[in-house]
């Protein structure tokens, strides 16, 4: 009974659309990770073209990605977290049904522009909306346990995805494709939109020099305050600078540990499936802990590990050496992640929630775009071993600016929202 009062107890203190998302980022990201590890595999089986130009559709994907973040916080701010939410899915959903019937390498770029497209508006109106339902002091231990359910489903889609894949990738595609288009169902029918669009209304109309400033806002979209709020631009640079440290590892270590010292793909698999069930096991623990404490201070710790997982890479030489540095990079992930988006969140005004998240996840976007090009530089043009050296040195980069930002910088943007609710 005593773990039954304390599901009960944990389910209580948070809304039920809350939970309503945690299970719907369950269903969603079981059935895109049926298929997103395979894709590639899939995509040179039917193109016949060479590994280097099906890689390609990766890049076109994250490069859309870059553009879409930005659209996607001014539509969640104006439409609403509901509708961008959902639209998302639904294009994720048919994009996924679709894949399996392209024949061609315009098709395939097609399809992966939809899903670059698409991929950022649910992203950035689910930490909104998150942000919108959950006070501040609750929000570390909410966007850990969004996290936990998220790594948990990722654990479980790809092994089902393999099987369905060795025995015909439609189903893998149909499950994908699935698990999208309930979630959209589930939102569309059952979520209530979160944006209050009082939020922001009332002006000074004394004030000439604000209202010079909102029409430049508005210009931008929306975006000037954002771009204004220095310490919070600082922040999300730096957190972007750091990124690279542990894109590096999850993009290129595979590809390491196989052409330097021959570990098969059947036996590197092991190694992110320890980071997602170490993500699962022991994120609500680590939060506990680090929500005790300010979220710069714990952001620059988790960087600085981040930056020793990835930078421990060049010491390894073999299948256990390569676990323990995903062992240390994911203890870095675990103090992180919720505690970034949950820094993000308490800076953002509540009209401009939207954007302050997508500026945030351009920085994900940037770091994952510019990983692969500076670790494939360091090591065409020094060694192996150099991308990991160079790994570190970003990482305690990153670590020490944050610690400065702590130091000499309070954010600007951490108060209400221009109005009272």
């Amino acid at each position: 009974m005593g773990l039954i009062h304390k599901i009960k107890y944990l389910y209580n203190q948070y809304p039920r659309q809350y939970w309503l998302m945690i299970a719907g980022i369950v269903i969603s990201t079981a059935g895109g990770s049926m298929i997103w590890p395979f894709l590639l595999i899939y995509a040179s089986g039917k193109l016949n073209l060479p590994l280097s130009t099906v890689a390609t559709l990766i890049s076109i994907n994250a490069g859309t990605g870059l553009f879409a973040s930005f659209l996607a916080g001014s539509l969640a701010d104006q439409v609403g977290r509901k509708a961008v939410m959902v639209f998302s899915l639904a294009v994720n959903g048919v994009a996924y049904f679709f894949l399996f019937q392209a024949e061609t390498y315009a098709h395939f770029v097609i399809l992966m522009l939809l899903i670059g497209f698409s991929n950022p508006m649910y992203q950035v109106g689910a930490d909104a909306m998150l942000a919108d339902m959950i006070p501040p002091e609750q929000r570390t231990d909410a966007y850990a346990i969004n996290r936990i359910a998220n790594n948990a489903a990722f654990g479980v889609g790809p092994a089902v995805g393999g099987f369905l894949a060795s025995t015909s990738y439609h189903l893998a595609f149909y499950g994908a494709s699935a698990g999208f288009v309930i979630y959209s169902l589930l939102l569309f029918f059952l979520a209530r939109e979160t944006l209050d669009k009082t939020a922001g209304g009332i002006k000074n109309n004394s004030s000439i020099g604000q209202a010079g400033a909102e029409a430049e806002a508005d210009r931008l979209g929306g975006y000037g305050r954002v771009f204004q709020d220095s310490s919070y631009m600082a922040f999300v640079g730096l957190v972007g600078i750091g990124l690279m440290a542990p894109t590096l590892l999850w993009i290129l270590m595979p590809v390491y540990a196989k052409t330097n010292f021959g570990l098969p793909e059947a036996q590197y698999g092991w190694i992110p499936t320890t980071n997602a069930m170490m993500c699962v096991f022991l994120q609500y623990s680590v939060t506990q802990v680090t929500r005790k404490y300010n979220t710069l201070p714990v952001a620059a710790a988790g960087m600085l590990i981040y930056a020793v997982g990835a930078g421990s890479v060049a010491l390894m030489n073999g299948f256990w050496g390569f676990w323990l540095s995903m062992v240390i990079l994911t203890f870095g992930e675990l103090a992180l992640v919720p505690t970034a988006s949950k820094y993000v969140a308490d800076c953002a005004p509540a009209d401009l929630r939207g954007r302050y998240m997508s500026v945030y996840w351009f920085g994900w976007g940037v770091a994952r775009t510019l990983s692969p090009l500076i670790g494939g530089f360091l090591n065409d043009n020094l060694f192996p071993r150099a991308i990991w050296i160079g790994g570190l040195l970003i990482g305690l980069a990153s670590a020490l600016g944050l610690f400065l930002l702590n130091r000499f910088y309070k954010p600007q943007a951490a108060l209400p929202a221009l109005t009272e609710s």
